[in-house]
């Protein structure tokens, strides 16, 4: 038996995180330990779970589905949903899934040797004062910013609340004026 043909008995033809039936493929878990099998370290995914991962997460909502699928005993599944989980653990409700969520000390290490290596990486987006800006921060504007294609200026204090991070660390997504821009960050201070 094959591998795809072992993994969709396993999962009864679904995607391992949603369950959705539709254009199912094997996806191998980043950073599997060589000692785990190849139906462990690996899983099947639906095209939008593969979608969600690979643009890192730019539908939080679809991952609700994780609060079922995270009990299964599949360790490749038990790491995505921890991973996913902690990616987006700023949105609120995916916190509350990661305190429930409980892994083997084995899983656990596998689930935290991707992330620490991506956070390594990682430059920090800083404000004008130095300071570290994290996904649901609230920052202030420093200075008047005329919006290109918007027709407004972002005035000086005006808060922006719950900003997202952006792949440029010199750069942050925010709301001014019910619209949704990318501010530079060198422009804001923390609040």
């Amino acid at each position: 038996m094959n591998l795809e043909s072992a993994l969709g008995e396993r999962s009864e033809s679904k995607c391992e995180l949603c369950s959705a039936t539709d254009t199912l493929q094997v996806y191998e878990v980043p950073q599997s330990p060589e000692s785990a099998s190849d139906q462990d370290k690996n899983i099947l995914l639906c095209a939008t779970c593969l979608d969600n991962i690979y643009t890192e997460n730019s539908d939080p909502n679809h991952w609700r589905c994780l609060n079922e699928s995270m009990w299964t005993p599949v360790p490749g599944v038990q790491v995505m949903a921890w991973r996913i989980l902690n990616s987006i653990k700023e949105q609120g409700w995916p916190q509350d899934l990661l305190e429930m969520l409980y892994l083997e000390d084995d899983v656990k290490a596998w689930a935290e040797a991707d992330s620490s290596e991506d956070e390594a990486d990682v430059e920090p987006t800083l404000d004008s004062n130095g300071a570290i800006l994290n996904a649901g921060d609230t920052v202030t504007l420093i200075k008047d910013l005329v919006v290109k294609g918007a027709n407004f200026t972002a005035k000086r204090g005006t808060v922006v609340k719950n900003i997202s991070l952006t792949d440029n660390p010199r750069h942050i997504e925010g709301r001014v004026n019910s619209t949704r821009i990318v501010l530079v960050s060198a422009f804001l201070k923390k609040a």
